[in-house]
């Protein structure tokens, strides 16, 4: 099995592993999920259909208004929302929705450590919210 560690900036504490749920375009915030079930409904994206409940949401930031953290927020509420959270690049909505959701979470990779494009969807992680470490583990093809 090959195995690869990327280094963030760690921005929630807590140790976390699961399968990845990446989503290279994000996912816009009002309407782009159903809160309820973390169901992604976002016509734009490539996971329409998957769901974020339980897994690692792989994003390069927020899309779309403000209202984009609530949603998120709310899926902690409804036992929907993911383990937790690696974002390329963190901006105001991503970081309230972060809090919001109190898991761990990664922030700021440098680019050649995107995990929009190192990490793909089932990939096994394993993530350090403190420490900022990622180790990404996936089936030899």
């Amino acid at each position: 099995m090959e195995r690869l560690d990327i280094q963030g900036r760690g921005a929630i504490a807590g140790r976390v592993e699961g399968y990845a749920l990446v989503c290279p375009e994000s996912i816009t915030g009002w309407g782009g999920i159903e809160p309820a079930t973390g169901l992604i409904k976002d016509l734009e994206s490539s996971n329409r259909g998957l769901s974020i409940a339980g897994k690692i949401l792989v994003i390069p930031g927020s899309r779309g208004s403000n209202g984009w953290s609530c949603y998120y927020s709310i899926t902690r509420v409804t036992g929907a929302s993911p383990k937790g959270l690696l974002i390329t690049r963190i901006d105001s909505s991503s970081a309230v929705a972060a809090v919001g959701l109190n898991i761990p979470t990664v922030v700021d990779f440098p680019a050649e450590s995107d995990p929009c494009r190192l990490i793909q969807n089932g990939d096994y992680v394993i993530m350090d919210g403190a420490a900022g470490l990622v180790s990404i583990s996936r089936a030899p093809k």
